[in-house]
């Protein structure tokens, strides 16, 4: 499985905080750029996450969630929370993105994220209201100047302040609660949002996209792997969550989410999602966007 080095830098990727008011809703508004020199394609596996839209100026690129076959990727899309890791490659391309915090998903479509989970949909009209060949054409203008255009995203996406969604206060509530260590039970998840277990397996599944159990299981998960992605000289044993029971399980979680051992993935470059995880972490404070804090739009 293990692939060959690419040489220096064949990934250029610049991360932008999004303006104050738009907090609540995005992470992060971030810039990708790759080249490969030897024209063999760039590889990599992206963990598991919460949304994201993709606009891709140039270029393309091939991605599978999970063991799909590889499928060329359209050039406006909107991942949605994903419980699986996606295997991507490309040879170049240039490609603005958008994390979406799932407050950000339940303003920007009225999509339920269980239907939008695990797939990645081309964006249309009936999926949104942000005019997407405008959107595109807005960006190119903007050209090499990464600055201007995270502000023309920012411009763009203000509209998610316009029109609230449903039960804004509990989608906050109950990701504040999946962001605490100390709740890694359904229980305790039930107790922290105040709902009875029957309704937060409901609400989870409309504006999360996976049962509750399933989103405990992936932050548990993704704590441990930020670490080891901050740092690759770690040892797994050192990087592995307190609420882990042992090695194995951390192991059998493993391939349950990317389809792989601890040992296989780190043997393989990782050219993308190293420099995401540093790049974020000096941006937002956070490595991975399921790590990320969200602001309320209500304070």
């Amino acid at each position: 499985m293990s692939e060959p080095a690419l040489g220096p830098d064949p990934v250029d990727l610049k991360f932008f905080l999004p303006p104050e008011p738009l907090r609540p809703f995005i992470t992060t508004f971030y810039h990708m750029r790759i080249s490969a020199p030897s024209r063999r394609p760039v590889v990599d596996w992206l963990h598991p996450e919460w949304s994201n839209i993709r606009l891709f100026m140039s270029g393309s690129m091939k991605a599978a969630i999970g063991e799909e076959p590889l499928r060329e990727v359209p050039r406006a899309t909107l991942t949605g929370p994903t419980s699986s890791s996606i295997r991507f490659e490309s040879k170049e391309a240039s490609c603005w993105g958008v994390g979406l915090l799932p407050l950000g998903l339940a303003r920007f479509t009225d999509r339920h994220a269980i239907d939008l989970a695990d797939k990645v949909t081309e964006l249309s009209p009936g999926l949104t209201q942000i005019p997407v060949t405008t959107s595109l054409g807005g960006l190119a203008k903007t050209g090499d100047d990464l600055a201007a255009g995270a502000a023309y995203l920012a411009s763009l996406f203000a509209g998610l302040l316009e029109t609230e969604a449903r039960r804004e206060e509990d989608i906050v509530r109950v990701q504040k609660a999946l962001l605490d260590p100390a709740c890694h039970a359904v229980s305790g998840l039930a107790a922290a949002t105040g709902m009875n277990a029957r309704t937060l397996e409901r609400f989870c599944g409309e504006f999360f996209g996976f049962p509750p159990q399933l989103l405990l299981r992936r932050q548990r998960f993704l704590r441990s792997l930020s670490q080891f992605m901050l740092d690759p000289s770690m040892k797994w044993i050192d990087a592995i969550d307190q609420h882990y029971h042992d090695q194995a399980h951390f192991v059998r979680d493993f391939k349950f989410f990317m389809h792989m051992t601890p040992r296989e993935y780190s043997l393989l470059d990782h050219p993308v999602l190293s420099a995401a995880a540093k790049g974020r972490m000096e941006t937002a404070g956070a490595a991975m966007q399921v790590l990320h804090q969200p602001d309320s739009p209500l304070k």
